[in-house]
């Protein structure tokens, strides 16, 4: 058995979460699979390990459809998270076997190729009437004038949620997904629960408008969905579209904006994406461009499994319940998979990156996510194709959810 090291890797440290590139390297060389006492996971950082460990049945997302707490030696639920565990609890790509696959299979029903398609001219209308109102002749901020508000408009029209509600959308969303940094506050604790107990409350108000009058959405479609016999109850169809709404626009919002920082970090990079939009070719270039801007910066950097089981890993010996700690972000750079992976090459074809995961838990959203990147990287260069950068970028507090808060840019 190969020992596993223990080393402490400083997550939230604000150097480490704008730059964590040349850390990894070093971590992949020296000590690609650690232990960190602080954090109490065992960290894996290639690219090999991490591919293996997503397709192996032994880890899961959960434990308990398997073991009770008590058998694991787990503490009783925390109260304070109730009115957060009422939504979470309910979320499928936190699940694991029947659960999984009952849920997962229903959402399949409804999410489909078809319902992507038919957001095509809506996406294109929105990024236009986003990119119409920057300003042209000063900075603005990528994030927050078009990162932001075009999924959360996206998943929104896919969903069906009323344009009355759609301001409160992101601030939940904020809010819920601190919960899954590796330190929260109380004072999350409660901004979650808040946005937790009022995102449910509106969803359920809304499918019981939708059973009643079903219209052309997604909250009426999983209203109304079978899966042999079965359906989705109130509170999982409530979770079932908050994840939705969650994963289909944190994700959009830092892959967009951490890949235009990157294309305006890359000059012969940009220059090559802003040449085959010209000449009518970046629909092509746009395919491969996007999933490798997505394996370049990672938005979503790390994901977690637990060992179901006693067991031998790729040589490491892990125990029943010990929490791993996939580190995408750096599997996504391994120089083993990756030939210069530090390279943004925009028609890079072999690109087995992570960033959507792999096996059972791959994320159902990603065709969307890879339309709407593509989608938004084209209109911007087609109407500024001068666009620079301003300053320097300033990056969110967190590491899990990774991504800029402000990125400063003009025509």
């Amino acid at each position: 058995m190969k020992d596993i090291p223990v080393h402490n890797i400083s997550l939230n440290d604000p150097d480490f979460i704008a730059n964590p590139y040349s850390e990894l390297e070093e971590l992949r060389r020296e000590i690609p699979v650690f232990y960190d006492p602080g954090y109490d996971r065992i960290f894996f950082n290639l690219h090999a390990d991490i591919s293996d460990l997503l397709r192996d049945k032994r880890f899961g997302r959960e434990m308990l459809h398997l073991y009770s707490r008590e058998e694991l030696g787990w503490p009783p639920p925390d109260p304070r998270l109730a009115p957060f565990r009422r939504f979470q609890d309910h979320v499928f790509m936190d699940m694991e076997g029947s659960a999984h696959a009952r849920l997962r299979g229903l959402v399949s029903k409804v999410f489909t190729p078809r319902q992507v398609e038919s957001l095509k001219e809506k996406l294109e209308a929105t990024t236009h009437a986003l990119v119409d109102v920057v300003p042209k002749d000063q900075p603005f901020n990528f994030v927050s004038d078009i990162a932001e508000p075009l999924p959360v408009a996206m998943i929104a029209d896919l969903l069906g949620i009323p344009e009355p509600i759609r301001p409160h959308l992101r601030p939940w969303s904020s809010a819920i997904v601190k919960m899954y940094e590796m330190n929260y506050s109380d004072e999350d604790v409660e901004n979650a629960n808040q946005a937790a107990d009022a995102f449910m409350e509106t969803v359920l108000e809304l499918a019981a408008e939708r059973r009643a009058q079903p219209q052309d959405d997604l909250i009426s479609m999983l209203s109304t969905a079978e899966l042999d016999g079965s359906r989705l109850t109130d509170t999982e169809l409530a979770a079932t579209c908050i994840f939705l709404l969650n994963a289909g626009h944190e994700a959009t919002v830092n892959g967009s904006s951490l890949g235009l920082l990157a294309l305006l970090r890359n000059e012969d990079a940009l220059n090559q994406l802003k040449e085959a939009i010209a000449v009518g070719e970046g629909y092509l270039l746009l395919k491969t461009a996007v999933n490798e801007l997505l394996r370049y910066d990672t938005p979503l950097p790390m994901f977690e499994r637990y060992a179901l089981e006693d067991m031998e890993f790729n040589g490491y010996e892990l125990k029943r319940g010990q929490e791993v700690a996939l580190m995408y972000i750096s599997g996504n750079r391994d120089e083993r998979r990756f030939p210069q992976p530090d390279e943004l090459d925009l028609t890079r074809k072999d690109n087995p990156l992570l960033t959507f995961g792999l096996g059972t838990h791959y994320c159902v959203g990603a065709p969307l996510a890879r339309l709407e990147l593509q989608t938004v990287y084209r209109i911007l260069f087609e109407r500024i194709s001068g666009l620079k950068l301003v300053g320097e970028p300033k990056f969110t507090e967190g590491f899990v959810i990774r991504g800029l808060a402000e990125l400063m840019v003009r025509g």
